[in-house]
């Protein structure tokens, strides 16, 4: 996926994970590009989506690409919206007393190990000389250099080891892939039951809309190219200190 104009996102895209963000990113994508069929996948499957896909179970994503070998259009775009802060007995640490083995395990599964396995699943798909563009939600909690605040220790780690897990996919996918893209993309606090519980000192100009979200993101990502594969961004499109 290159930014060479909106012609260049042809063929098909797959959003994995279709909560707030990633069904806003599903219609946008297929808003604005006609010629990018958008398919999303996740683990409630047909009809809600379109694949089943649980990332956090190899078995699917083992069949992940001979299933979208399968489908119409040339890979050109995954994007993955998955990602957990919080849930039943999982709550961000303010303390390192209650840090537990289990939810470092957890956090990490989902927001560190899934997104690279995911990667790792569709690589077949790839082709030396024509682009491909794979994107991730990380979080800005996930900087090390931007941590002042401290707590939520499962979560910033589990982000902050995504964001190296991708950054050297980057390196490797240069040298195999050079039309390859890698983006991790922080989305901004956003109006979803990921941050709803942690809203309360947000100002109202930097709560956004899933809409707005995916409208930011996705104009972040047309402007990204092999060469800058790799990068950490925020919203706006500002370099992120790793």
């Amino acid at each position: 996926m290159t930014s060479q104009g909106h012609d260049a996102w042809t063929g098909l895209a797959l959003v994995v994970g279709t909560g707030g963000i990633g069904s806003a990113i599903t219609a946008r994508l297929k808003q604005t590009f006609p010629g990018l069929r958008v398919m999303t996948a996740g683990r409630q499957g047909p009809p809600v989506q379109d694949l089943t896909l649980d990332i956090e179970r190899d078995t699917d994503l083992a069949t992940l690409s001979e299933t979208l070998r399968g489908e119409t259009g040339e890979l050109r775009l995954v994007v993955n919206a998955t990602g957990r802060l919080h849930g039943p007995g999982l709550v961000p640490e303010k303390r390192l007393n209650q840090l537990e083995r289990r939810a470092l395990l957890e956090q990490f599964s989902i927001n560190a190990i899934a997104p690279v396995l995911l990667a790792r699943s569709v690589e077949s798909l790839l082709h030396r000389d024509r682009p491909f563009h794979f994107a991730s939600l990380s979080a800005r909690v996930g900087s090390i250099g931007d941590n002042s605040s401290g707590g939520w220790y499962s979560y910033r780690a589990a982000k902050a080891a995504q964001n190296q897990l991708l950054k050297t996919l980057s390196i490797e996918w240069r040298r195999r892939w050079p039309l390859a893209t890698v983006t991790l993309l922080h989305p901004g606090t956003t109006d979803t039951e990921l941050s709803k519980p942690f809203q309360t000192f947000v100002p109202p100009d930097k709560l956004f809309t899933p809409q707005r979200a995916a409208e930011q993101l996705v104009q972040v990502l047309l402007a990204q190219t092999p060469e800058d594969s790799g990068a950490f961004l925020a919203w706006d499109g500002q370099q992120i200190d790793w």
